[in-house]
């Protein structure tokens, strides 16, 4: 669905507002990144976090934390070495998506004396196929939250407005993305089968020149009970 600018503005900005505390930016020896924490139900248990698999199993690969994603105030670091977490993540090379799951994550920080204050993206607003199907070669609204990389360094969340096309089997962000946006949460709205209109996370940005593959949310799936999990 193509929204006009005054509606994409407004659908950032809900987003931003919903799961603006899932998003993290990733740094390793491989490049900048983003990942996102997605939760496949109520249980924490099912809780991971994503990220594009060409991003991570390089060396010093680190997290970095917001003040707005831990608590209390002023305890947690401003990075996780993740080397420090158990389990690892797993990566999946050939859907081009990275999982961790986040047990270590939550017992590193129980052991620092601080907790995480997330906003996981739920799984009931995950692209399933039918919303994957719905797409087709007219161009889509796109929204993109990431961690872009400033001269300074800084790396503050952003929302990327761009448009999304389905060619064949390939789903695809039409325009090259900023330093920092691969990994990223893709977020679009559509109308379903009784006509409501509903926002869905999509899948997440995978590397590109030009453009950039979107990994959707049923290929994420389809690799997440093989994850090895640490309950």
């Amino acid at each position: 669905m193509l929204l006009d600018s005054d509606a994409e503005s407004d659908v950032a900005y809900e987003l931003c507002q919903v799961v603006g505390r899932a998003i993290l930016p990733y740094r390793s020896s491989g490049g900048f990144g983003t990942a996102f924490f997605f939760r496949s139900g109520d249980d924490p248990v099912g809780e991971s976090l994503l990220t594009a698999a060409d991003l991570v199993g390089a060396s010093g690969g680190e997290l970095g934390l917001r003040s707005s994603v831990t608590e209390p105030a002023g305890v947690a670091p401003e990075v996780v070495s993740e080397a420090e977490i158990v389990p690892g993540w797993a990566r999946f090379g050939g859907d081009g998506v990275a999982v961790l799951p986040t047990a270590g994550l939550h017992r590193y920080a129980g052991d620092g004396g601080w907790r995480w204050r997330v906003q996981p993206v739920p799984a009931g607003i995950a692209a399933g196929p039918e919303v994957v199907a719905r797409l087709g070669a007219d161009a889509g609204s796109a929204f993109v939250l990431a961690h872009g990389v400033r001269e300074d360094g800084s790396r503050p969340l952003e929302v990327a407005i761009e448009r999304v096309v389905r060619d064949g089997d390939a789903v695809l962000i039409t325009t090259e993305l900023p330093p920092g946006y691969v990994g990223a949460p893709v977020f679009i709205v559509q109308a379903g089968d009784t006509g409501d209109v509903a926002p869905y996370c999509l899948g997440l940005v995978l590397p590109g020149v030009g453009a950039h593959p979107v990994a959707t949310f049923d290929r994420i799936r389809a690799v997440l009970p093989a994850t090895p999990g640490d309950v």
